[in-house]
């Protein structure tokens, strides 16, 4: 049995999921990261676990279920905020981010038996969850986030390790329209996708930017 984390923000108007603005209003926005992190944490809520941990810069509300322990982000960049998560992990530990709604509760069961790490890639280049057998902040500390290199180069950090990595299903973050729609289709009956339906559909959702890759926040 393992410790789940989920690294989240407070899912308040012009503090998350900005990159949706336009074009969605700053409250559709944050209404949907809330949709977002709720289909997460109730992932993770009915994956088996010692313990799951809501690493949450904000303040918990209404949409956190129960059996989660509730700890502050540190300061820093993402990459001391991603170390010192797992420095309050004792053993095993699969951390994630709130921008994969579509996650499952299946693919969170992994088991550390055979392997060191998990690394699951997101398909902007990032990444979306890391598993460590015996979490070591030195692993991720100093990683470039927020690059196109930045899934890579963690991922290479595990293996300079000397660490044995297997890989979860590559998957796509919410974080651009376009995202927010095709992830969506992909989990129709979340209360993210819900929440999207009673958006107003734009034009721009139709294109496809050029995404800026970041990790698990």
């Amino acid at each position: 049995m393992n410790t789940l984390l989920v690294i989240a923000k407070e899912p308040r108007p012009g503090r998350v999921k900005t990159r949706l603005t336009p074009p969605f209003t700053p409250e559709e926005a944050a209404g949907l990261a809330q949709a977002s992190l709720t289909d997460t944490l109730h992932a993770v809520a009915a994956t088996p676990a010692t313990r799951r941990i809501l690493v949450l810069d904000g303040a918990p509300g209404p949409w956190l279920p129960p059996g989660f322990d509730v700890v502050a982000q540190c300061a820093g960049g993402l990459d001391e905020r991603l170390a010192k998560a797992f420095a309050g992990c004792a053993g095993p530990a699969l951390l994630i981010g709130m921008d994969t709604p579509q996650v499952t509760p299946d693919l969170l069961t992994v088991d550390f038996a055979d392997c060191d790490a998990w690394f699951g890639p997101a398909e902007d280049g990032g990444f979306w969850a890391l598993g460590l057998a015996c979490p070591d902040p030195a692993l991720l500390r100093g990683v470039p986030m927020s690059t196109p290199m930045t899934g890579a180069v963690q991922r290479q950090r595990l293996v300079a390790a000397g660490l044995r990595v297997r890989e979860l299903p590559r998957l796509r973050d919410v974080d651009t329209a376009p995202d927010a729609h095709a992830v969506a289709a992909l989990a129709p009956r979340g209360r993210f996708a819900a929440r999207l339906a009673r958006c107003p559909v734009a034009a721009e959702t139709v294109a496809e930017p050029v995404s800026r890759p970041v990790g698990p926040r």
